[in-house]
Formats: C-alpha cells, sequence, structure tokens
C-alpha cells in the first residue's frame, strides 16, 4: 500500500502571475503538513498533484507514475478539497457507494469497500442518515469516507479541520492519524496546532516556493523559546521563517 509522492521542479503560474517557481519535494509515509500564508500556493500545488491543475513545467509523480498520464495514476490519490460540497438530501451511505462508483471500484467489492471505508472514518452509525442532518465533524468524516472508498496509495487533504469546534477537530484528527499510519497522507492547513499534534514532517510554502521541508522538530529547533510572544516553539520558528520571506504575498 505504502507508496510516494515526488514533485520535480513544479512551476505554474496563473495569466501574468507566477504561482509556483520550481517546487520540489517528496512526500513519504506518514502525515506531512503543508503550511504556508494565504496567497503562498498551497491549493494550487495540490490541485496540480492531484491533476486538477495543469504547472507549466515540472512533473508530479505517484507510484512511478505521471499524474498527467490521467486516470490510471489519479486513482492512487484520495483527495478531499476545503469545504467539500456534500448534497445535503442524500444518504451517507448512498454518497459513499456512489464515490465508489466514480473511482472505478469493482461492484462486486463496492458493498465491503463503502462498509470498510465509513468503519475506518468512524462513521458507521452515520449509514442511513441523510447528510443535511449532520455536525460539521460528522460531514468532514464522510467527506473522507468517499475520499478513501477506492484505497488510494495517498491521501491529500485540503484543511480538513477549518470550522471544526475542537471536539469535531479532535474527531477528525483522529482519523487523519489512522490514515498516516497506513499510507503517505498532504494535510494542507493553517492550524499549527494541527500541525504539532498530527505532522511527522512539514513542508513550508512560501511566496510560491518551498522554504523548509523536514521533520516538525527540526523546524521548531531552530528557536528554543517564544522570545515572549504567545506561541509555542514551533509556532515562533514558522512565523520566524515565514517573515523572513516577506510574510504573506
Amino acid at each position: 500500500m505504502t507508496s510516494t509522492v515526488e514533485v520535480r521542479d513544479l512551476s505554474f503560474s496563473h495569466r501574468r502571475r507566477q504561482v509556483l517557481t520550481g517546487i520540489s519535494c517528496t512526500i513519504g509515509p506518514g502525515v506531512t503538513a503543508l503550511l504556508g500564508p494565504n496567497g503562498a500556493g498551497k491549493t494550487t500545488l495540490i490541485k496540480c498533484m492531484v491533476g486538477l491543475a495543469r504547472p507549466r513545467q515540472g512533473q508530479v509523480i505517484i507510484g512511478g507514475r505521471h499524474v498527467s498520464d490521467g486516470k490510471a495514476a489519479q486513482a492512487l490519490i484520495g483527495y478531499v478539497p476545503q469545504n467539500p460540497s456534500l448534497p445535503g438530501l442524500a444518504k451517507v451511505r448512498d454518497l459513499v457507494a456512489y464515490a465508489a462508483w466514480l473511482s472505478g471500484v469493482d461492484g462486486a467489492r463496492a458493498d465491503e469497500a463503502v462498509e470498510a471505508a465509513l468503519e475506518k472514518m468512524q462513521a458507521l452509525d452515520l449509514g442511513p442518515l441523510r447528510i443535511r442532518t449532520l455536525s460539521g465533524g460528522q460531514r468532514q468524516r464522510v467527506a473522507l469516507a468517499a475520499g478513501i472508498v477506492h484505497e488510494p496509495r495517498i491521501v491529500i487533504l485540503d484543511e480538513p479541520t477549518v470550522g471544526l469546534d475542537p471536539g469535531q477537530r479532535l474527531k477528525v484528527r483522529e482519523v487523519i492519524r489512522q490514515l498516516g499510519a497506513e499510507r503517505p497522507v498532504l494535510l494542507s492547513t493553517h492550524l499549527t496546532e494541527d500541525v504539532e499534534h498530527l505532522a511527522d514532517a512539514v513542508a513550508v510554502l512560501a511566496n510560491g516556493k518551498i522554504r523548509y521541508q523536514g521533520p516538525l522538530a527540526g523546524l521548531a529547533v531552530t528557536r528554543a523559546i517564544s522570545d515572549g510572544r504567545p506561541g509555542s516553539p514551533f509556532e515562533c520558528a514558522y512565523d520566524d521563517l515565514i517573515m523572513s520571506f516577506g510574510g504573506a504575498e
């Protein structure tokens, strides 16, 4: 099951604006957090990685396949966008079954795949409910179930805990941690507390370039104290790194 994602010299521009420049990184086993200020290019990078945007140059390789090759490579990815739009009248089990069909899960094992995905996301009891009746945290777990029902090699999550209350966030963190124990997970987030609780590695994007990639402790160790600022050593080190490259775009 374990695979890796390699991003090689990837650049992307929108009209005349350069969004990403020479991005190279490897996403390996465990949870890798993708951090960066607003406008840094995180969502654009993710869209290039899952085949929703075409880079001006560079490659994204997953399990030895180029994402640009089409469905065969993209089937290796489980992608859950920020604030996924879920049909309120649909029942949870039907939605995940539809996602399985879209992802090419064989009909003979579709029911088994749906059950397994819901169980993994601690959402089996939600199966007969309509999505409009669910809380924000429950909806996010259903979206995760739909994203992994085809047993992807890697999971890419864009701001999966945004807007959730602390209890819901804890539940979603729990299922993300379980996913990370089984396969590489790329987690794009603004919430440094999610990073500190979940991430095995960090990639920091600022002004369209990767400014740091490595272990969580490798960034935090650059500052042992917070200099009186109301933040953890990791938060202060992250802030220092971003500010050294001009802050948000």
